[in-house]
């Protein structure tokens, strides 16, 4: 028989940011008997899924001292997931029916907003919460404890020093612009941007537009920008120098895909490593983000090189500060809150003393083997918090360690689903696709969940 949950150690912990991955931390380690504050900058919960009109002064957001806008969501922006597979494994993201919001299977980032609301209500996390509230320091104290100066609302002169036994950080990774490397680009005359500063595509009507990137958002922008634009033209790492492709199959005419480009030029114009030229209005990068943990002091135990933040056990336990300092949330190219889920529930079990972590000598090296395989295959080291087709097994593996099922079958196998589905329509995707046996095994699933969480805290 499992020991009583009174026999586990209770600790004081503090979670820094309240978007998904900080709320279902916070209910993981409010269950398994932790004392949780919620550390949260913004005036609401939701994190990057709050969308704001508003921009940042510097449209790179490259200057330090920038007003930073925590968002970066445009105003167009639906899932690339279907909602069945992207909600909590105990709470379903399914459609309300309520007139106001979104019942599309690939909803609006209103709905995804609106969903997170509603998980807060479900499970009482609201009185965890100190909003408007900006972790400042978080750094190693005497005893193995974590001290943490906060800041409220607008009084930037006060710091509130509070101690406890662990941090958990979840303050996301969309907020630090990464900006693609291009010769030329100081003397170049036209704007240049980074899309955590895009919203509407109007500010674009008639231009020429060339856009850096080819993941979910470059997608996306494109295409919004495309029905205002003169023209957009793609640059990508993913097409071979030589080759220049009109894009079909899209709702508009006027998109071209081009290799990266090699510089840019007094006159405006834009070379690309095919020799191609182009004079264009602006230029877009959506180029990704970099990790920032400005008010995280380890004293360079943990360190961000080439945007690989280390060393960490699993992406989560910086070994020689385990389990006191842990991070939800790095992973990308994943499907994000169950896998925040999963990391949640190994933190609260490992605080609380009944999951228990191998020696700092052994996460090391478990470590060292994990970046000596990115190495032998040839994996970026910006890469290294890409799970990409290991998810599932990550995922699993958490599981296990927890004593919990893994991921469903049909989550796996609808996400896998979906992602054929978008090489085939592109552009249509959202709106068409051909998986309704697992939408079927899903709703079976979700029927079998209680309504909302029933309370459950």
């Amino acid at each position: 028989m499992a020991p009583s949950i009174s026999l586990f150690k209770s600790r004081d912990v503090a979670v820094i940011g309240a978007g998904a991955a900080g709320l279902v931390a916070a209910r993981e380690l409010r269950r398994e008997g932790h004392k949780v504050v919620v550390f949260e900058r913004e005036r609401q919960v939701g994190g990057t899924w709050v969308y704001t009109p508003t921009v940042e002064t510097d449209p790179l957001g490259a200057d330090p001292s920038r007003h930073i806008v925590h968002s970066s969501l445009y105003a167009s922006l639906r899932t690339n997931l279907p909602r069945e597979v992207m909600g909590f494994l105990d709470y379903p993201f399914v459609s309300t029916g309520e007139p106001h919001r979104d019942p599309r299977r690939f909803p609006g980032h209103r709905e995804v907003s609106l969903y997170l609301k509603d998980f807060v209500v479900g499970f009482g996390l609201n009185e965890l919460i100190r909003f408007e509230t900006e972790v400042v320091y978080a750094g190693l104290v005497e005893d193995e404890k974590w001290g943490v100066k906060s800041r409220s609302g607008n009084d930037a002169a006060i710091d509130v020093e509070e101690i406890f036994d662990a941090v958990v950080v979840c303050n996301g990774h969309y907020t630090e612009p990464r900006l693609a490397e291009i010769p030329g680009i100081d003397a170049w005359p036209g704007k240049h941007m980074h899309s955590h500063n895009y919203r509407t595509p109007e500010p674009f009507r008639d231009q020429v537009v060339v856009l850096i990137g080819s993941a979910a958002s470059a997608v996306d922008i494109s295409m919004d920008i495309a029905q205002v634009a003169k023209a957009v033209h793609i640059a990508s790492r993913s097409v071979e120098a030589g080759i220049l492709e009109k894009l079909s199959g899209n709702a508009v005419d006027n998109m071209w895909l081009h290799p990266m480009i090699e510089s840019v030029q007094k006159d405006g114009t834009v070379i690309f490593y095919d020799g191609s030229v182009v004079l264009a209005d602006v230029i877009l990068h959506c180029t990704g983000y970099k990790y920032h943990f400005p008010f995280l002091d380890t004293s360079g135990i943990v360190t961000v090189d080439d945007n690989r933040v280390g060393p960490l056990y699993k992406h989560i336990f910086p070994p020689h500060l385990a389990p006191g300092l842990s991070f939800v949330g790095l992973l990308w190219k994943v499907l994000p809150f169950p896998m925040f889920e999963f990391q949640s529930k190994w933190i609260a079990g490992a605080l609380s003393g009944r999951i228990g972590l191998p020696s700092q000598e052994e996460m090391m090296a478990d470590v060292s083997a994990f970046y000596l395989s990115r190495e032998a295959s040839d994996t970026p080291k910006h890469y290294t918090h890409n799970l990409a087709d290991s998810q599932f097994e990550y995922d699993d593996w958490l599981a296990l360690e927890c004593g919990i099922p893994g991921v469903e079958e049909w989550r796996k196998k609808m996400y896998q689903a979906t992602a054929k589905n978008k090489k085939v329509r592109p552009d249509k995707y959202r709106d068409e696709w051909e998986d309704e046996d697992l939408t079927l095994e899903a709703q079976k699933d979700f029927a079998r969940c209680r309504p909302n969480g029933g309370g459950d805290n």
